[in-house]
């Protein structure tokens, strides 16, 4: 695709060489042959600056039961057990100079053409320790939401990361400071920003919700093993256009310190950790990510606004986790993932306690409030840099709960998906 872009470019600058050329009859060959080598150098030059890449994940699904609602890209349609899809077709177009970088990217799928990103990076002339990111991109928390779907070895970003951070990007301005490959500390990352915290929608409020991250990754024994850590905050709110509920008890009372237009704290806090390392075996990669906070949301839905509230809100303290465990055999194109992550959407209430009214005049909580985790299996074969097959099964198992009907037990909501990526 590169050198197709390339060739193009260049017939074309031929064409307008040519009259050029023949102009210039005053010339000498040598002059006239120059001037079209600089042209031609030059044309080159801005060619390599201008990258396109993308990817297309083709996928069939097929679930315990049909219509459920699920993570596993999105719920399924009423009457609907088994589906194919196009779950992402990315195209990437990206021009770069040494102290600048244009990036737009779109996901062209049977479901429409959408946005993905859309930014600028600005980075300091002097030694490019820092620089300034500005436009729609991805959130500056965690691990996993920076994660090129591309790349991952599990089909879907985690629950707690899909209900907190709903597509992964919003708008803002961040900056980041981390020293050339060059030096020493490069090692160190610190990036911070400021965002709309609508994710990829235009802003509903004043507030701006402040996003902050530091990661560490360094390589040891000749990069043979390789290490990273990181921590993460979000502080934001939500404003208040209705009441406010908060949990009292195992129910949810109206919380009166809040006024109409106040903002609801919305607030995370995040540690991430990965280590890989090359054996006998191949390379085995672990990596794990923890995020706890207060999170405003409707009654019935954990996940973050993407829009002004339109009602009530409940506030929750919640909490994630994932851990993966990647084996790559040695020698083989094959690689084995198991991953397990959860959220609870409500520490307050567990088991029984959810749908219980205690206090009169108090809101019972409701399905909105279980604890799900899911064990994911998975075997990837990576034919070459540019197609690659996965097979995934996700085993999901909620919360149960005597006091709501229909989670008296575990939902049959198990997905097994096949995918093929083709990557240029």
């Amino acid at each position: 695709m590169k050198k197709i872009f390339k060739l193009i470019a260049i017939i074309l600058l031929a064409i307008t060489i040519k009259p050029a050329v023949a102009q210039e009859v005053e010339g000498t060959p040598t002059d006239t042959l120059a001037s079209a080598v600089n042209k031609l150098q030059s044309a080159v030059e801005l060619l390599q600056r201008f990258k396109v890449t993308g990817y297309l994940q083709m996928q069939s699904q097929f679930a315990d039961s049909a219509g459920i609602k699920s993570f596993a890209g999105g719920d399924f349609g009423t009457g609907i057990d088994k589906r194919f899809g196009v779950r992402r077709g990315r195209l990437k177009f990206a021009y770069n100079t040494l102290l600048t970088q244009f990036v737009a990217q779109f996901d062209i799928t049977e479901k429409g053409f959408a946005t993905k990103d859309i930014y600028m990076v600005v980075r300091d002339p002097w030694n490019q320790t820092l620089s300034l990111t500005g436009g729609v991109f991805n959130r500056p928390f965690g691990y996993e939401i920076a994660y090129s779907s591309s790349t991952r070895e599990s089909p879907e970003r985690s629950r707690f990361t899909q209900s907190l951070f709903p597509g992964e990007r919003d708008l803002g301005f961040m900056l980041t400071i981390q020293a050339p490959k060059t030096s020493q500390w490069n090692i160190l990352k610190i990036q911070g920003g400021w965002f709309a915290g609508n994710g990829i929608n235009p802003e509903t409020d004043k507030k701006k919700d402040f996003i902050g991250q530091i990661s560490l990754n360094k390589a040891f024994f000749h990069e043979t093993v390789k290490v990273g850590l990181g921590a993460s905050i979000y502080s934001g709110g939500v404003q208040q256009v209705a009441n406010v509920y908060k949990m009292s008890g195992s129910d949810f009372s109206k919380d009166a310190t809040i006024t109409k237009n106040d903002f609801a704290k919305r607030q995370y806090f995040g540690l991430d950790g990965q280590v890989s390392a090359e054996s006998s075996l191949g390379l085995t990669t672990l990596r794990g990510e923890y995020v706890t906070g207060k999170q405003p949301s409707t009654a019935t839905n954990p996940a973050s606004f993407t829009a002004l509230p339109g009602g009530d809100l409940y506030l929750r303290d919640v909490k994630g986790s994932y851990v993966y465990l990647v084996q790559a055999i040695k020698g083989t194109k094959h690689s084995f993932v198991v991953k397990y992550d959860m959220f609870d959407p409500n520490t307050k209430v567990s088991g029984n306690q959810i749908g219980s009214l205690t206090t009169a005049g108090n809101i019972a909580t409701n399905a909105g409030d279980l604890k799900y985790t899911t064990t994911g299996l998975g075997w990837i074969y990576a034919y070459d840099a540019t197609l690659k097959l996965m097979c995934y099964y996700d085993i999901v198992k909620n919360e149960t709960s005597n006091n709501l009907k229909g989670y008296s037990k575990d939902l049959k909501d198990n997905v097994f998906t096949i995918r093929l990526q083709y990557k240029f």
